[in-house]
């Protein structure tokens, strides 16, 4: 009989000495190295933020001789105070109620086409979805002229429905819409069906309540878009007194205050702008990641 020969396997199983503390100091090595990149491109992408909040708070000489310091010489609030004399007031408040307008009709538009889309069996749904994604594929700068002679044609040119009416419903917001729906399952739909519900209750009152997650992110999107909108504004209104607050901070930084760049005023009125939106994305961000059917049904 032969005899096989065994290798201890206490010898093979012990690691060498000292390669797990190299092991460590590498993977820590690798960590250290990406914190101080992420701090390195973190302070890269908030330093302009603090430039702008930075100089609103400076004289226009000091904003001038030392645009890049930290320290306002001397410290100031006469900008925002200049910011009352003028007509900021009233672009706030065409941007707040054009925002919250266009917000609510395109969350409740959208969502209704994006569930037509992904649920009802209709003729020529391909198609119109096809169109959904052909419109998304054309730059908005390229609509500009044909939007400002339909505005003309239909006599809503320089008044205040030439602020809103185009953007009543987004293409986007339809995709994203649709995607959603199509991802919550189709048995909840059939057993609102078969308890009676017609097609609009199942979609109100089951549907839609499920759609949390993408019905928040439409909202933010929303907000920030017609927010900051520029382009549609400058070809749908010439009255002041319809100005929103991208036209009329635009108005401020091409020197519309009068000789010189005016530096302290225009910062400070693009950070009052930059305050609704931020806030609005600061509530609702969490709902970016919560899932879109958990509890839907047991499985």
């Amino acid at each position: 009989m032969s005899t096989v020969e065994r290798t201890p396997t206490k010898a093979l199983a012990k690691p060498p000495k000292g390669d797990g503390n190299v092991v460590s100091r590498s993977s820590t090595g690798k960590k250290v190295l990406v914190y101080v990149l992420l701090i390195a491109f973190s302070i890269l992408y908030v330093y302009p933020f603090i430039i702008q909040v930075v100089t609103s708070l400076k004289t226009n000489a000091d904003a001038v001789s030392s645009p890049l310091s930290l320290l306002p010489s001397p410290f100031t609030v006469a900008a925002f105070e200049r910011l009352t004399q003028t007509d900021f007031p009233i672009w706030f408040f065409n941007s707040v109620w054009v925002a919250l307008v266009v917000t609510a009709s395109r969350v409740f538009l959208c969502s209704l086409a994006g569930y037509s889309l992904a649920r009802l069996k209709y003729r020529g749904r391909a198609g119109l979805f096809t169109a959904v994604l052909a419109v998304m594929a054309v730059p908005g700068v390229v609509l500009l002229i044909p939007k400002f002679l339909v505005l003309n044609y239909l006599g809503i040119y320089n008044t205040p429905w030439a602020l809103f009416v185009p953007l009543l419903v987004d293409a986007a917001g339809v995709f994203i819409m649709k995607q959603f729906f199509e991802s919550i399952p189709i048995s909840v739909e059939e057993a609102a069906r078969i308890d009676g519900a017609s097609t609009f209750r199942t979609f109100w009152s089951i549907v839609l309540p499920m759609a949390k997650p993408a019905l928040i992110t439409l909202t933010i999107l929303s907000f920030q878009g017609s927010w900051n909108e520029l382009g549609h504004f400058i070809i749908a209104a010439n009255d002041p007194s319809l100005y929103t607050l991208t036209r009329g901070v635009s108005q401020l930084t091409s020197g519309g205050l009068g000789s010189g760049q005016q530096f302290p005023i225009s910062m400070a009125a693009a950070l009052l702008m930059t305050i609704p939106t931020a806030l609005v994305f600061i509530l609702f961000q969490r709902f970016f990641t919560q899932g879109a059917n958990a509890g839907a049904e047991k499985g």
